[in-house]
Formats: structure tokens, sequence, C-alpha cells
């Protein structure tokens, strides 16, 4: 039965009503926005045509000069090349385990909510501090392999390319896996039970479950920990910069770490903001990507694996 046009009207009325009366809502979280990240964005693009040392007040124009020495550099691709590398090891290091995990913390067991505490406690540590820490462990003279008497440990774990950054995507992947793991016990919470019971009753078991319900299912919370994973993996800077400094030579220096040489300590905020500027646009092109790869309605992942 279908409502009176007369009431169908009143109800929009009153819909329109609310949702007029709750727009004021979004203001705070607008102007933190434009002040904190719109703002912020358009200064930084301002800066990477200017020449300035970022100590004086004076900044002059300096037009496209700026970008054509950074994109003739040869250490931007260097730069953008070990970015890409350290993104991807790090994407591949942490989805499939925090996906298993996630699965595993979603189960009924009695310890799930320590378990879940305990694997938040990296995320709670400063990056500086985790790098110092680890740095100490990995000293080849005085560190853990050194302490434990275990010639496999006492390697230059950070003075050899190939291995500094596999040291890198490990820490990162320390840290950065139980936020990952929280969103996928989430996701895999919000999965109906039925379609497990049904599942069961045509025979399938528990591996056959993971892979035609459970990743399906999971298909979106994938989409989102992997965005956050690669663009997170863009703004990398303080964990390299005290574990490696981007070295052995510049086998870690990725664009953050670049931006950072180039701006504070050659004094070169044009290049400098043109990094940023091409951090920014990577970031976004990646995210555009990533959610197109999702599809354009997200309902419907509720029907996948049914």
């Amino acid at each position: 039965m279908t409502a009176p046009p007369a009431v169908r009207r009143d109800r929009s009325a009153v819909s329109g009503g609310r949702s007029g009366s709750l727009a004021w809502l979004v203001v705070p979280a607008l102007l933190v926005f434009v002040v904190f990240a719109v703002v912020p964005l358009f200064g930084v693009l301002y800066l990477s045509f200017t020449r300035w040392n970022g100590i004086s007040t004076d900044i002059q124009l300096d037009g496209l000069n700026a970008w054509k020495a950074v994109l003739a550099d040869p250490q931007l691709p260097h730069s953008l090349l070990v970015t890409f590398e350290i993104m991807a090891l790090s994407w591949v290091a942490q989805t499939p385990l925090s996906v298993l995990l996630g699965v595993f913390l979603a189960g009924s067991q009695r310890y799930r909510g320590v378990l879940a505490v305990v694997f938040f406690i990296p995320l709670l540590l400063s990056s500086a501090a985790i790098a110092i820490t680890w740095k100490a462990l990995l000293d080849p003279n005085f560190g853990l392999g050194a302490g434990l008497g275990v010639p496999l440990l006492q390697q230059d774990w950070l003075g050899r390319e190939g291995l500094a950054v596999a040291v890198v995507v490990f820490i990162v992947s320390w840290q950065y896996v139980p936020f990952h793991t929280l969103i996928y016990q989430g996701g895999v919470r919000q999965i109906p039970r039925s379609m497990y019971e049904a599942a069961e009753l045509d025979g399938a078991g528990r591996v056959r479950q993971f892979f035609s319900i459970t990743l399906p299912q999971l298909k979106y919370t994938i989409i989102t920990s992997s965005t956050l994973m690669v663009v997170g993996s863009l703004t990398f800077f303080d964990l390299i910069f005290v574990l490696t400094a981007g070295g052995p030579g510049d086998a870690t220096r990725v664009l953050a770490l670049d931006m950072y040489k180039r701006g504070f300590m050659a004094n070169l905020m044009g290049p400098a903001s043109v990094i940023a500027v091409i951090l920014v646009l990577v970031g976004l092109l990646l995210a555009l990507v990533l959610r197109r790869l999702g599809g354009t309605d997200p309902n419907e992942s509720m029907l996948e694996g049914a």
C-alpha cells in the first residue's frame, strides 16, 4: 500500500527540514579541513614557484625554475622508485598477515580483547623511538645478535642496501599490522553468520569458506586498508630518517626524506615544495586508482560470496 500524496509530501518536508537543521554540524569539520589542509596546500603550491631559503622573509617569485630543476634532477626518479619499492613491499608484507590476524581475532576466543590491546601497543609508540630501539637491537657489535651470540643476526643490517630496505619494510609492518588487523577484524564481524552456516550445510570447510565468503566480503575493507597503506607510505620520514638517514648511499632515500633534505638541509624551499606537491598528486592518483578498483557501489560487496 502506498502512502497518500499528502502524507508523502509531509514526510519529504520533515526529511528536508531535518537535513537542513543538521547541516550546520558539518561547518566545524569543514573549517578545520580548509584551515589545516586546503590553505597549507595552496601555500606549498605557491612556494613551488618561488625562490626562498626558508629563513629570511625575502620570498621571490621564480617561475618554473624550481619545477625544471627538480624534474631534471636524476635523484627524483631514484627517490620515486625507492618510495614505490617500499610501498609495494610493505603492502605485500602487511596485507596477508593483517587479513589472517583479523579473521583470527574475530573469532570467539576469550583472550581476543587482550590480544587486540597488545596488538595496538606499537601504534602508541613514536616512530622515532621505534627507529632508535630497532637500530640498537640490529647493531652488529652491541645489538641483539651480539648479545645472544647468534652469527646470523650479527650482520650489518643497515649498512647493506638490500638488507636496509628489508629492515625498513619489516619495522613498518611491525608497527602498522596491528592497526590494519583491527580494521579487518571489524570487517569480518560484519559478515552475516548465516552465510557460513549455509556453507557448512553444503559441506564447505574453513579454507573454502575463507576464500569463497570471507575474502569476497572483505573486498571494500581491503580497498580501504590498502588505500591507508599506500597513501601513508608516501609520508614515511621520521622512521627512515632516524634509522638510516636515507642510506646506505641513497638506498632508502624516499621522496619525503628527499623533500626534507632539500628544504631544511640545503635551504631550497622552492624545490622542496615541488616535491611536496608531487607527493600530494601521487597520493591522490593512487587513492583514485584504488577507489576505481573497488567499484562505484560499496553495497555490491554484500552480495559477493553469497
